[in-house]
């Protein structure tokens, strides 16, 4: 997982003139073991207003969804960038894993506090890295720090959301809940994106905590039950404990243009009023 810009795809002109574009990329939600993970960065922009040259490629990259982590001997990694043109949006950082401060990313992972400890852990930060001076805002927010009941009673932190809000923090007899995502009407109705996944409990005493709109996995005391970020979302998966494997969801790239303006039929194709949308679930090309 990068978390630099990627200059991919620039748009070779094929004769035909410039048009404009509105986009939404959303990257893979961050995978868990432990307390919540964050969901996938969130770009977007409200109108048609990113150019392209007609007849141009332009590489599409949709980042897949964190792995799990059985047994939490390592930190956990977040999902996958996504990638069209300039925009980058980076992965959901996963949480803390097993006692540590959450990881980073495009959303922060939850932190996590140990089945023996008593210590509790900040979240990851969000909006990694940062896009706030873009018109795309930013990417997505803080995750929440862990609890602690005692030294066989624990919470785990909610994940960030994706542009919509920081994951709960814990306040020892219960999980924080995933920061909820953001919602975008690009592929002509409402959907949120992105959101982070809920923090778990251990021991009798804590409650689990629901996952984020957008996406977010819930959080679940039993690890052989896995709330994986939904994909095409780009949730976070929920918290479990160090013997789950949730895995984040995976992230989407949207395109829309006017219709009059290309005869493209990249991606998923679909129609809303004068508007043709370019809808990616994978990696692939948009011949513009």
């Amino acid at each position: 997982m990068s978390f630099g810009y990627k200059m991919l795809g620039f748009g070779s002109g094929g004769g035909s003139p410039p048009y404009q574009v509105r986009f939404l990329v959303v990257a893979g939600g961050g995978g868990t073991n432990s307390a919540g993970a964050g969901g996938g960065g969130f770009r977007t922009i409200a109108s048609k207003a990113h150019e392209v040259a007609g007849g141009g490629s332009y590489t599409i990259t949709v980042g897949d969804g964190g792995p799990g982590n059985p047994g939490g001997a390592t930190d956990q990694n977040g999902g996958d960038d996504s990638i069209f043109d300039t925009i980058t949006s980076a992965g959901g950082g996963g949480p803390g894993s097993p006692n540590k401060v959450g990881n980073a990313g495009g959303s922060g992972g939850g932190g996590s506090t140990g089945w023996t400890t008593t210590a509790t852990h900040g979240g990851g930060a969000g909006n990694v890295p940062d896009t706030s001076p873009s018109p795309t805002g930013l990417q997505g927010y803080q995750g929440g720090h862990s609890g602690t009941q005692g030294a066989h009673n624990k919470s785990g932190a909610g994940g960030g959301g994706g542009g919509g809000a920081a994951g709960g923090n814990s306040p020892g007899n219960a999980a924080g809940a995933g920061g909820s995502g953001a919602p975008s009407d690009i592929s002509g109705s409402g959907v949120t994106y992105a959101g982070g996944g809920g923090g778990n409990a251990q021991g009798p005493g804590p409650s689990n905590a629901g996952g984020g709109s957008g996406g977010g996995g819930a959080g679940h005391m039993d690890g052989a039950v896995n709330r994986n970020g939904t994909d095409g979302l780009g949730g976070g998966a929920g918290g479990c404990r160090s013997s789950g494997n949730a895995v984040g969801g995976n992230g989407v790239v949207i395109l829309r243009r006017l219709t009059a303006s290309s005869a493209t039929t990249s991606g998923t194709v679909t129609t809303d009023g004068s508007d043709t949308i370019h809808t990616f679930n994978a990696s692939g090309t948009y011949v513009a």
